[in-house]
C-alpha cells in the first residue's frame, strides 16, 4: 500500500459523513474494513491501484445505471481491467441499462460518482458483481468519497450486499 494514505479511524470520519455511512452499513452487514483516504488521486482505476498497492483488476469500478424496464437505479460492481459490455449483458442476462445522471446517482445513492461504494446507500438498491472480482482473495471498493477506498473480500462482500455474480463481457 502507498505510504500516502491516511487511516479513517472512527475519531476521524466526521459524524453523518458518506464515509461514515459506509464504515456503519460494512460494520451492520459484517464486513469489517479500515477506511482509507487517499492522498493522491484515484480517479481511475489504474490510479486507485497505484495508491492501493493491488493489480488494478482488484479495483473495484462502481457504475450506476437506470434499468430501463424498472426505471430503478442498479449498481454494477465491475474490475477495473475491465468495461461493462451492455449489448452482452442485454442479451445474456435481459438486462438493458442506460446511464443516469449525476444529480441523481447522488439523490439516490447519498454518493457522488466516483466515490459511490458497494455499502451505504440511501435506499436499497440491485446490486450486480463482476464474476472476476471474486478470482481475488481481497479487493479495494470507494468508501463513499472518491478520494476514499476499503479491502474487503470480495466473497463476502457479495453475499453481505445479495450481490448478483455475472459475466460484464464475452468471456475469452
Amino acid at each position: 500500500m502507498s505510504e500516502t494514505a491516511i487511516v479513517m479511524t472512527p475519531e476521524l470520519i466526521p459524524a453523518g459523513s458518506s464515509m461514515a455511512r459506509v464504515a456503519s452499513a460494512a460494520a451492520d452487514a459484517g464486513l469489517s474494513i479500515r477506511i482509507l483516504k487517499m492522498v493522491q488521486s484515484t480517479r481511475t482505476a489504474q490510479e486507485a491501484a497505484d495508491a492501493a498497492g493491488c493489480d488494478v483488476s482488484q479495483i473495484v469500478k462502481s457504475l450506476v445505471f437506470e434499468n430501463s424496464a424498472t426505471g430503478q437505479l442498479n449498481l454494477m460492481l465491475v474490475s477495473g481491467t475491465h468495461n461493462a459490455d451492455m449489448d452482452y449483458i442485454s442479451e445474456h442476462y435481459n438486462l438493458s441499462f442506460t446511464r443516469c445522471d449525476a444529480r441523481r446517482v447522488r439523490d439516490e445513492t447519498g454518493f457522488a460518482i466516483g466515490g459511490v461504494a458497494p455499502v451505504g446507500h440511501l435506499a436499497p438498491i440491485t446490486v450486480y458483481m463482476d464474476r472476476t472480482l471474486l478470482d481475488h482473495s481481497e479487493v479495494w471498493a470507494a468508501a463513499g468519497r472518491p478520494d476514499s477506498v476499503f479491502r474487503v473480500d470480495p466473497k463476502a462482500l457479495a453475499v453481505a450486499i445479495e450481490a448478483e455474480i455475472i459475466d460484464v463481457r464475452a468471456p475469452g
